[in-house]
């Protein structure tokens, strides 16, 4: 029990972790195509780790399910916002 603790607790603190840098790469990447990125791919990657660290801290089936489910969904979802995003910047560079 006590390993599923410790392995959970370091799933979630690399999850912080990597929220931090999405964060500061926000703050501090120059435009928004770079900005875009940090955003969408290492935040996407944060929260499969806290989902992942929630689903191993529960422990059952349908918190596993669930967790599964929902990485999937950030994992299809991520790209698409990110690229809507990046074609709404190019669109309002052009009009300027």
């Amino acid at each position: 029990m006590q390993m599923i603790n410790f392995i959970s607790g370091l799933l979630a603190l690399c999850a912080g972790v990597f929220a931090i840098v999405a964060a500061v790469g926000v703050l501090r990447f120059p435009d928004v195509m770079t900005r875009m990125h940090a955003s969408s791919k290492v935040a996407s990657f944060a929260g499969a780790l806290a989902l992942l660290a929630a689903a191993l801290d529960i422990g059952t089936l349908s918190a596993t399910t669930r967790a599964v489910f929902a990485i999937l969904f950030i994992f299809l979802t991520a790209p698409i916002g990110a690229h809507l995003l990046g074609r709404a910047a190019a669109w309002r560079r052009r009009m300027n």
